[in-house]
């Protein structure tokens, strides 16, 4: 179980030329996940809350994403990892992301300050105590800043079954392109009742962790919040599922159906 949060990066991880007029998303925001593996067996949890802050005097979204295993898991295989994005109000670019991940005895504490004028990004390895620049893309995204990017730039009105979003990111100490397709529009049960979602897969790299590219699907509110609901993966052994179990603080009204 040592990727069980993992999915929840993924997660995360959702420029296109669109503009959408309302903010998708607001201060206060909250979900929380619970994750099962192979249908059966509890593996965790997780939750992401907005905050608004200012950080060197830019006003800023401070985005905050915890994943942790429970149950009898957590005694064969414990996870604790904490995910946090600073980025601009206005432009969704990020200033500073936060990877401190603890799972099975595996760490890593990593702090990254982009200069989106220079292009550059600072890596801050505190673990092993070294710091590097890199060269990144322009507007480059981080994997928490992307899905918070897309929320409020991708308008999802017009969008066809087999188009490909194309995103810039930056993770750890690379660049990388990162991929998601729609599949289309399901309405799916969910802990709330009915919802009409859209219906994602992000390409992932085949081999030690998922069986093969497109081992991911991912179901997201087909309104204007653009709410994560379930994300289903096949492992290189079993599967994972995350579904949405709690919320709060959305900025717009939540369509349900309850028939």
């Amino acid at each position: 179980m040592k990727n069980v949060l993992l999915i929840f990066s993924v997660l995360c991880c959702l420029q296109t030329s669109f503009a959408q007029e309302k903010s998708a998303f607001q201060d206060g925001e909250w979900f929380k996940f619970e994750m099962s593996y192979s249908g059966m067996l509890k593996a965790g949890n997780a939750t992401l809350s907005v905050d608004e802050t200012i950080l060197e005097g830019k006003p800023v979204f401070h985005v905050t994403g915890k994943g942790w295993t429970t149950g009898a898991i957590k005694w064969i295989f414990k996870v604790k990892d904490r995910y946090e994005s600073y980025f601009d109000k206005q432009t969704g670019v990020p200033y500073k992301f936060i990877r401190k991940i603890d799972e099975g005895g595996h760490t890593k504490n990593i702090e990254i300050a982009f200069d989106h004028n220079k292009r550059e990004a600072l890596v801050e390895n505190k673990k092993y105590k070294t710091i590097k620049t890199v060269v990144t893309e322009p507007n480059v995204q981080d994997m928490v800043s992307a899905f918070y990017y897309l929320r409020n730039n991708y308008d999802t009105d017009d969008i066809k079954v087999g188009e490909v979003i194309e995103l810039d990111m930056f993770f750890d100490e690379e660049n990388f392109g990162f991929k998601l397709k729609f599949l289309g529009r399901e309405t799916i049960e969910t802990e709330f009742g009915k919802i009409k979602t859209l219906k994602f897969r992000p390409y992932v790299m085949a081999g030690r962790v998922f069986k093969e590219q497109e081992s991911l699907t991912l179901w997201v509110s087909a309104d204007e919040n653009k709410i994560p609901l379930k994300i289903k993966a096949d492992l290189a052994v079993g599967s994972l599922r995350a579904d949405l179990i709690e919320f709060k603080g959305l900025k717009h009204f939540f369509p349900i159906q309850f028939d």
